[in-house]
C-alpha cells in the first residue's frame, strides 16, 4: 500500500552549483530553491526498471546523492531504495540498494559553513551503510519532512506483520522455480561415492532408498527427521564400518551434536575431508568418548598399495590455541592426539566472527575515506588540504596505506588461504585424511572445508560444481546465513526480523571515519554491529575464492563478475535459497516452494550470452587444470578484490573489468574466427570428398576404357578370324574406311551380300533377334526356310571346312593320278 502523502507539503528541488564541492564545508555550496509542484511526476508505477511484483511505497522529490553530487528522486519500494537521476527515469547504481542489503542508517544534520550566511538552515542528511562495501548519503531539502517520513518507512520494513510480506515471497518462484535442494545434495553424494549413474528423486527421499555405499563410506538416513542434529542435512556420509547406533552415541560428545561426518573423499586414494564441531572435553581436557574416538579413527582407512598400513589423520582446529583452551571453561575444547589413532593436532589461528565483523567495518571505512570520492562527496586528494593522500608527502601516503593493514582484513584472508593450502597439500601429497572443526563447526570450518574442496576437485571450479559446493558445505551443513549476513530470521512468533536499525547524531563529519590509527570505528548503539551474530563470514569466503582465481586465472569456468553478481543476489534477499539458518528451517518454512531460485536466475542470465557471457571465464582451460591446485606459500599474498571492494569507492580502478571486457571481446572474435576456421575446414572436407569421388569416377572410367580397349582388341582378332573363315568359303570380305564390313558370296549368276557392323557382339545379338532373308539360292549361309544363317555360320564354316578338305583330297588324288607310274604293278 502506498504511504499517504500530505498534499500541503512543500516540494522542493535541489539546484546545485557547477562549482566542485571541496573542503569540509562542501555541502554548503548547495543552493536549495523552490520548484513548482506540477513539474514533478506524480507516478512512477510504470518504470521499466521495476521488477516483478515490485511496488513503490514512498516517494521523495528533490533529493541529492551526496556521493556523486547528483540530484534526483528517491523511491522506496517493497524491495529496495531506488534513486532516479533528475530529468530521467534512469536509476543511479550507487544510490540504489536493496533493503535487506542495508546494514544500518543514520539521520544527521550538517551545519552551515561559518564563512557563509547564518540564515542558511542545516542540511538534512541520511547516511545508509550497505553490506556490500558502500556508504551512501542522501541530502533532503530543508523545511520538509521527507527524511523523517522515509526513516519511518524504513523502520516499518523491520517490523513486517507477515512472513509473506518479504519481497522474496511476494515475487514468488516466477520462472526461476527452485528444484528441491535435497535431490542435488544426494546427487553430489552419489558422485563422491562413484555412483554417478544414480539420480536422486523425491520418491527416493521419501522411502529412504538413498542409503547407498561403496567399499569404505555410506549414506545414512539417521538424520532424516533432524532428530540427531538439527543443523545438519537430512542425509550424512559416514564410514561404512560405523553403525547408526554408534553415530548417535558419538554425537553427544560434540557441540550442537555436530558429529564428525565426511564432506569430500578422494576417488583415487580414499583420503577424506571430514568436518565437525569442537569436542566436549571440559575444563580439565580429560573427558573422552569411545564412540567419538572410534568414529574419527575410521577415517584412517588402509592406504592403497600398503598392506595393513593405515593412513595418517590430521585434526585441523581453525581457532587460535588459546581460544580453544578458553572454550574448555564452557565445556568445549580440543582433542588430544594421544586419544585419537594416527592423529596430529594443528591450530590455524583464525579469529572468530566478532574480529571479522570489526575488520570488515574498518575496511569499508578505509575505502570510503581514501577512495576516489567518499560519502561526503569530497575527493580524498582534497580532504583536509590533502594530508590524507600526499601531495608528494610520502609519509602521509604510507600512513593512509597502513590503515588498510590495520583493518586486518587481508591478514585474515591470508590466514584462511594458508590453512586451506595446508589441508589440500596433506590430502593430495600424503593421501592423509583431515578432520576440520572450530567451535560450532559452521563458520571457519565451512570456509576451510569448502575452499579445500575447491582446490582439490576441479569439478567444483565449474558452474555446476560451484553450486553443488555451496549447497553442500554452506547450506546443507547449516551455516547460519540469517544471523551472519543479517538476513530475515525466523522468530518465535513466526515472523521475520530485519536487522535494519536507525540511529541519530547531532552532526555528520566530513568523512565517515575519523579515528586514530588502530582504533575501531565507533558504532552506534542501534547499529547492526550491536547484533552479536552478524559477521561477513560468507563474504570473506567469496573473497578467498577471488584470490584463488587471481592466482589461477585459467582454472575456473566462472569469472569474477559472476562472483559479484552472485554475492549481490545473496545480499539482496531477492531469492529464497539463503534464507534461514539451516536446512531444517528452510524446509519448515517451505522456502523452496514459495520463492525463486538464485541459481536458476544466474543460469537464465548466462543462457542469453553463451560462452561469451560476462559470467564465463574466457581464459578457462580445463585440460590444463584437471587436478589439484596447490599454491605455494609465496603465492598466498592477498590483495583487494577490485570488482567488489573498489567498485563504489574507486569506480575507475575496477576497470580491470575493462581489460576483462577487452579480453572477452577478443575471445568472441577468436570464437568467430574459430567458427570460420571450422566452416572452412568443413568446406575443405567437402571439396576433398568431391575430389575423391571424382578420382574414383576417373578410376572407373579408366577401367572402363581399359576394358573397352581389351574388347576392341578381342573384336579385331575375332574379325580377323571371321574374315579368314568367310574367305575360306570363297567369299569376299570388304572393309570400308568407316569400319563397315561387307561379305559377298558368289555362286554362279547369284550373289549375296552381308554387312558386319563394328560391334560384332551387337551384330550377333541383332541377327539373333531378327531373321534376315537370303536371296541367293546357292549361298552356303542360306537355310532351308530361305533365311540367312549369318552369323550362325559355325555350322556353315564347319561344312565349308569339310568341303575344303574333300577338295584338297580330290586335288591330291588328281596329282597322284598324274604320276601313277610311281605305283608298281602287282
Amino acid at each position: 500500500m502506498t504511504a499517504p502523502r500530505n498534499s500541503s507539503r512543500r516540494l522542493r528541488s535541489l539546484r546545485y552549483s557547477s562549482e566542485k564541492m571541496e573542503g569540509t564545508g562542501s555541502w554548503d555550496v548547495l543552493e536549495w530553491t523552490k520548484l513548482d509542484q506540477a513539474s514533478w511526476s506524480s507516478s512512477y508505477s510504470n518504470l521499466d526498471c521495476l521488477l516483478d511484483s515490485e511496488r513503490i511505497t514512498f516517494e521523495c522529490c528533490g533529493v541529492i546523492l551526496i556521493n556523486t553530487n547528483e540530484a534526483g528522486t528517491l523511491l522506496l519500494t517493497n524491495f529496495r531504495i531506488l534513486f532516479l537521476r533528475e530529468g530521467t527515469r534512469d536509476p543511479v547504481p550507487l544510490g540504489t540498494i536493496p533493503l535487506v542489503a542495508i546494514e544500518k542508517f543514520n539521520k544527521t544534520k550538517v551545519q552551515s559553513n561559518r564563512h557563509q550566511s547564518t540564515k542558511n538552515p542545516p542540511k538534512r542528511l541520511l547516511q545508509v551503510t550497505g553490506k556490500d562495501m558502500r556508504i551512501i548519503v542522501y541530502g533532503f531539502p530543508p523545511g520538509t519532512k521527507q527524511r523523517r517520513s522515509l526513516v519511518d518507512a524504513l523502520l516499518r520494513c523491520s517490523n513486517l506483520e507477515r512472513v509473506w510480506d518479504l519481497y522474496a515471497f511476494t515475487c514468488g518462484p516466477s520462472k526461476f522455480g527452485n528444484k528441491n535442494p535435497k535431490e542435488r545434495l544426494l546427487n553430489e553424494y552419489f558422485r563422491l561415492l562413484g555412483k554417478g549413474s544414480l539420480r536422486a528423486s523425491m520418491n527416493m527421499i521419501k522411502d529412504g532408498s538413498f542409503s547407498v555405499s561403496n567399499d569404505f563410506w555410506r549414506i545414512t538416513d539417521l538424520n532424516s527427521n533432524y532428530n540427531l542434529c538439527p543443523t545438519y542435512p537430512f542425509a550424512l556420509m559416514v564410514p561404512k564400518s560405523i553403525s547408526d547406533e554408534e553415530l548417535t552415541q558419538a554425537s553427544t560428545f560434540r557441540a550442537k551434536s555436530r558429529l564428525p561426518v565426511i564432506s569430500w573423499c578422494h576417488p583415487g586414494t580414499g583420503a577424506v575431508i571430514a568436518r565437525s564441531s569442537q569436542p566436549l572435553v571440559g575444563l580439565m581436557m580429560n573427558m573422552r568418548s569411545n564412540f567419538d574416538e572410534k568414529l574419527v579413527a575410521s577415517f584412517c582407512t588402509q592406504l592403497a598399495g600398503h598392506k595393513g598400513a593405515p593412513r595418517k589423520l590430521y585434526i585441523a582446529d581453525a581457532r587460535p590455541r588459546k581460544n580453544a583452551l578458553a572454550n574448555g571453561a564452557m565445556g568445549g575444547g580440543s582433542e588430544s592426539s594421544s586419544n585419537y589413532l594416527q592423529s596430529e593436532i594443528v591450530f590455524f589461528g583464525i579469529d572468530n566472527i566478532h574480529a571479522m565483523r570489526e575488520s570488515f567495518s574498518r575496511l569499508r571505512d578505509y575505502l570510503d575515506m581514501h577512495g576516489t570520492t567518499s560519502s561526503d562527496g569530497t575527493s580524498s586528494f582534497l580532504r583536509h588540504g590533502g594530508w590524507t593522500w600526499g601531495g608528494g608527502n610520502l609519509s602521509s601516503m604510507s600512513a593512509s596505506v597502513s590503515l588498510l593493514g590495520e583493518s586486518g582484513w587481508l591478514s585474515h584472508i591470508q590466514s584462511i588461504l594458508a590453512g586451506v593450502a595446508w589441508i589440500a597439500a596433506r590430502v593430495a601429497m600424503e593421501s592423509a585424511s583431515v578432520l576440520v572443526h572450530c567451535s560450532d563447526g559452521w563458520d571457519r570450518t565451512t570456509q576451510l572445508v569448502s575452499l579445500a574442496c575447491l582446490l582439490l576437485d576441479p569439478y567444483y571450479r565449474t558452474f555446476a560444481g560451484f553450486q553443488a559446493l555451496v549447497e553442500k558445505d554452506w547450506l546443507a551443513f547449516g551455516h547460519p546465513f540469517s544471523d551472519r549476513i543479517g538476513m530475515p530470521n525466523v522468530a518465535g512468533s513466526g515472523s521475520f526480523e530485519l536487522p535494519i536499525q536507525s540511529s541519530s547524531a547531532s552532526s555528520f563529519p566530513s568523512s565517515p571515519v575519523r579515528q586514530t590509527s588502530g582504533s575501531a570505528a565507533t558504532q552506534s548503539p542501534g547499529s547492526s554491529h550491536g547484533l552479536n551474530n552478524y559477521s561477513p563470514i560468507f563474504l570473506q569466503w567469496v573473497d578467498c575464492v577471488s584470490q584463488l582465481m587471481r592466482m589461477y586465472p585459467c582454472a575456473f569456468e566462472f569469472s569474477p563478475t559472476f562472483l559479484v553478481d552472485f554475492t549481490d543476489c545473496l545480499l539482496s534477499c531477492r531469492f529464497g535459497n539463503f534464507l534461514c539458518n539451516s536446512e531444517k528451517e528452510r524446509q519448515e518454512c517451505r522456502i523452496t516452494e514459495s520463492s525463486g531460485c538464485l541459481w536458476a536466475y544466474l543460469t537464465d542470465l548466462r543462457s542469453f550470452g553463451g560462452t561469451s557471457h560476462a559470467h564465463c571465464n574466457p581464459l578457462y582451460d580445463p585440460s590444463r587444470y584437471n587436478g589439484a591446485l596447490l599454491p605455494p606459500a609465496a603465492a598466498l599474498a592477498p590483495t583487494l578484490w577490485p570488482q567488489f571492494h573498489l567498485r563504489w569507492a574507486c569506480p575507475v580502478e575496477p576497470d580491470a573489468s575493462e581489460t576483462e571486457f577487452q579480453c572477452r571481446a577478443m575471445s568472441v572474435k577468436h570464437l568467430e574466427m574459430k567458427k570460420g576456421k571450422e566452416e572452412a575446414e568443413r568446406k575443405v572436407d567437402a571439396l576433398s570428398s568431391t575430389v575423391e569421388s571424382l578420382n574414383e569416377e576417373l578410376r572407373k572410367e579408366r577401367n572402363i576404357s581399359r576394358a573397352a580397349k581389351e574388347s576392341a582388341k578381342r573384336a579385331i582378332k575375332e574379325r580377323g578370324v571371321i574374315s579368314r573363315a568367310v574367305q575360306s568359303l570363297g567369299c569376299k570380305v570388304n572393309f570400308t574406311r568407316s569400319g563397315d564390313c561387307t561379305v559377298e558370296v558368289e555362286d554362279g549368276p547369284q550373289k549375296c551380300s552381308h554387312s558386319i557392323p563394328h560391334d560384332v557382339s551387337e551384330s550377333i545379338s541383332s541377327s539373333v533377334s531378327e531373321d534376315k532373308v537370303c536371296e541367293a539360292l546357292l549361298c552356303p549361309l542360306r537355310a532351308r526356310e530361305g533365311t540367312c544363317r549369318w552369323p550362325d555360320a559355325g555350322c556353315c564354316a564347319q561344312n565349308g571346312s569339310q568341303f575344303v578338305g574333300l577338295k584338297a583330297n580330290f586335288e591330291a588324288f588328281e596329282k597322284l593320278s598324274i604320276y601313277d607310274s610311281y605305283f608298281t604293278a602287282e
